[in-house]
């Protein structure tokens, strides 16, 4: 729909099915998959104007949208819900596309550095689900932004937030492993320089889907029972 589309009441029903009904809304009332990562930072799934009500109420100043924007003109009903309650509770919304099946690209990793730079803190990230987006965003934040270990980082990509390493969203922590291996070759350790410039001079982002092996059983609960974006 059109952010005009949306602005009328038959619109906001509208965005209230895609959100609740589509968006399996509905299912975020029985699972709650929000983190807090550190003092400044938390994660989550698509929130609903409840959620960032009382978001805000807890300090929150930016809410980062790693769904993105789809279209020029239209959107998904939920996005304009979304941008219309952090527009009236004086939210900082960001959108910043990240993918859940392809390999990270560079502009990926220098912009979410950027980001996290510049943004105003405490913030939440979120994708749909909390579980592969947001985790491989945490992953960066944590490490890139704080400075943490990156096994600690690397937590964030695990099933405890609903994340499936055996599925096609594992070609996130194949990335990972790619790094590692070019850890050990190099004699380093795991540090903020070494990736980055791992990332601009040696990554072969192409190389990867190919060699990338998701098991059949892992695919079919990503794509089919828990379809992921």
């Amino acid at each position: 729909m059109t952010r005009e589309q949306f602005q009328t009441p038959q619109g906001r029903s509208r965005a209230w099915r895609s959100l609740m009904l589509d968006d399996h809304g509905v299912l975020r009332k029985i699972y709650d998959n929000t983190h807090q990562i550190s003092d400044k930072m938390w994660r989550t799934f698509q929130p609903s104007p409840a959620d960032l009500e009382k978001w805000a109420g807890q300090g929150i100043k930016t809410v980062i949208n790693l769904r993105g924007l789809r279209r020029e003109d239209e959107q998904e009903g939920f996005y304009f819900l979304e941008e219309d309650t952090c527009q009236r509770l004086g939210l900082e919304l960001v959108n910043f596309r990240a993918y859940s099946r392809e390999a990270p690209t560079r502009d990926f990793i220098f912009g979410i550095k950027e980001l996290f730079e510049r943004i105003d803190y405490p913030a939440i990230l979120h994708c749909k689900s909390g579980a592969d987006r947001a985790g491989i965003a945490s992953v960066l934040y944590l490490f890139l932004y704080e400075g943490r270990p990156l096994d600690e980082a690397l937590e964030q990509l695990s099933f405890k937030y609903g994340h499936i390493r055996q599925g096609k969203t594992g070609i996130l922590d194949y990335f990972f492993d790619l790094y590692k291996e070019a850890v050990d070759r190099d004699g380093a350790e795991p540090a903020e320089a070494h990736f980055l410039n791992w990332v601009d001079t040696d990554y072969d982002q192409e190389s990867v889907r190919p060699n990338f092996k998701p098991t059949a059983l892992g695919s079919f609960i990503t794509e089919t029972l828990l379809r992921r974006e």
